[in-house]
């Protein structure tokens, strides 16, 4: 019998949408999804919370699909990385026009690197009379950025979401991409994807929203990811229409998962359950045998430690693995990679050598020979004790001492501006009371009319009884001079800030 040939083919892109909180991407996902529902099956479009397909008709390439994966932001698109799978083909990075290069879009930036994928920058709110787009690209280059026309081989789009402009642009620019990075599929070949969303429901069972990269999955096949397996008895598209075949890169839901899938995971196909069986005990002792590295980018809000934990007994293993739960918190959190009894063996060093930032700690054990010589060559963290709290107070001063230090921005006083006595171009004289707090000079402003920020400034002088001084207390009213970015009204509130570290 002949072997089957395995033809490659062109395939859609997989698009992920990262930058700051509020530079706009669910705005421009938003805009995206409402306007590209295009009449007919092969215009149709797919929506749901984590993913959908659009069809864009481009002036070029005539109507071509794209899906996009709507991470809830940075920090996912980067685990999905760490566990080995790779969701998008490209990324696309939003800057503000107004606000330029900000320290999220710095995360993401990262993420995007780590992973490897070429991106495409959208500089979006272009429609804000605030806008200025050379200084957001001047900040991008700052950052290291090299955009197209500045030095770079960096795509630049301007855009608005709100209105849709240069949005057309931003599409044609993806399948550009797209097409210099050879994206194919074999169609014939076994489906493989990865799972961007699971849930369980009591009607359905376990269902898992999938994206297909490679091959065809066919009604009748197995699938199996990590830890769960799930005949494909039924194949719908992400607005529960039934298919009976799912190609790259279609978003599809399977249902029926014998466990719930881990959100990142990559996705096999089988012809039979035995196999697919076969795969998930494969995985599984792959995790018990070695866990996942964290990723090599830490979040700038978060630390992983990962932990090698060594006992006398499985019960202290337990123990340990449930005050860590107690040190935890949303700025650092540990990731156990194995908790075994018996001696420090050579086999845990190996794993905490290959494993960046790993401690081995030991409770009522020692260090095998073997081990001690690993650690010694590697410089690996070990730790042994006899009293469980001493184990723990060691590993709540590693948390503390990794724990990300953030600057945030803290309101130190407040005040209400009772008269305006002069607004020349740069400074503008007011009468105020202080509401909380004590008020300085040099003091950052954050200016609020009716509760909505409305604009920044900074004091210059202050006065009381006409009289120059350097602050001013709580309850006290008094002139100031202020340089503003918009003009000042009674009534206003303005809210002094420092950059404090937590």
């Amino acid at each position: 019998m002949a072997t089957p040939t395995h033809s490659k083919t062109q395939r859609p892109p997989v698009v992920a949408i990262l930058g700051h909180i509020d530079h706009g991407k669910s705005t421009l996902l938003d805009y995206i999804r409402k306007s590209n529902v295009v009449a007919g099956e092969a215009g149709g479009i797919t929506q749901h919370i984590s993913t959908y397909e659009i069809v864009h008709d481009d002036p070029e390439r005539g109507a071509q699909r794209i899906t996009f994966v709507d991470t809830p932001g940075h920090e996912a698109f980067c685990d999905v990385r760490s566990r080995g799978a790779t969701v998008a083909d490209i990324a696309i990075l939003i800057v503000s026009a107004e606000d330029g290069v900000m320290p999220q879009t710095k995360e993401a930036l990262q993420c995007i690197l780590d992973d490897g994928v070429p991106y495409i920058v959208a500089i979006n709110k272009i429609d804000s009379p605030k806008a200025n787009v050379d200084q957001a690209k001047a900040s991008l280059i700052e950052n290291g950025v090299y955009l197209e026309g500045y030095g770079g081989d960096i795509p630049v789009v301007p855009i608005s979401a709100k209105t849709g402009q240069g949005v057309d642009e931003l599409l044609s620019m993806i399948l550009l991409v797209a097409e210099l990075e050879e994206l194919t599929t074999t169609p014939d070949a076994p489906a493989t994807g990865i799972v961007v969303e699971a849930n369980k429901d009591q009607k359905r069972g376990i269902s898992a929203t999938i994206i297909i990269k490679n091959g065809t999955l066919r009604t009748g096949m197995f699938v199996a990811a990590h830890n769960a397996y799930s005949p494909v008895r039924s194949i719908e598209d992400t607005n529960g229409n039934k298919l009976m075949e799912a190609i790259a890169t279609t978003p599809i839901v399977i249902s029926g998962w014998s466990a719930l899938p881990p959100v990142g995971s990559a996705v096999e196909s089988f012809t039979s359950k035995k196999d697919a069986e076969a795969y998930n005990a494969l995985a599984k002792e792959t995790t018990t045998q070695q866990a996942a590295a964290p990723r090599k980018v830490a979040s700038a809000e978060h630390a992983v430690i990962p932990l090698i934990i060594k006992t006398d007994v499985s019960g202290t293993g337990e123990a340990i693995a449930f005050e860590l739960k107690k040190i935890e918190n949303d700025r650092v959190s540990f990731i156990i990679l194995t908790n075994t009894t018996g001696a420090i063996s050579e086999a845990d060093m190996k794993l905490a050598a290959a494993t960046t930032g790993a401690l081995v700690v030991g409770m009522g054990v020692s260090i095998d020979a073997q081990a001690a010589a690993i650690q010694e060559r590697e410089g690996i963290t070990v730790a042994t004790y006899s009293i469980i709290y001493e184990l723990i107070d060691f590993l709540k001063q590693v948390a503390k001492e990794r724990t990300p230090r953030l600057m945030v921005e803290e309101v130190v006083a407040t005040a209400k501006v009772l008269a305006i006595f002069n607004q020349a171009k740069k400074l503008q004289v007011l009468g105020a009371k202080v509401t909380s707090g004590t008020l300085k000079v040099g003091s950052k402003l954050r200016i609020l009319r009716r509760d909505e920020h409305i604009g920044t400034g900074v004091v210059k002088e202050l006065q009381q009884q006409k009289i120059k001084t350097t602050s001013v207390a709580e309850g006290s009213e008094f002139g100031s001079a202020i340089e503003a970015s918009v003009e000042l009204a009674t009534g206003d509130k303005l809210e002094a800030i420092e950059q404090v570290e937590r």
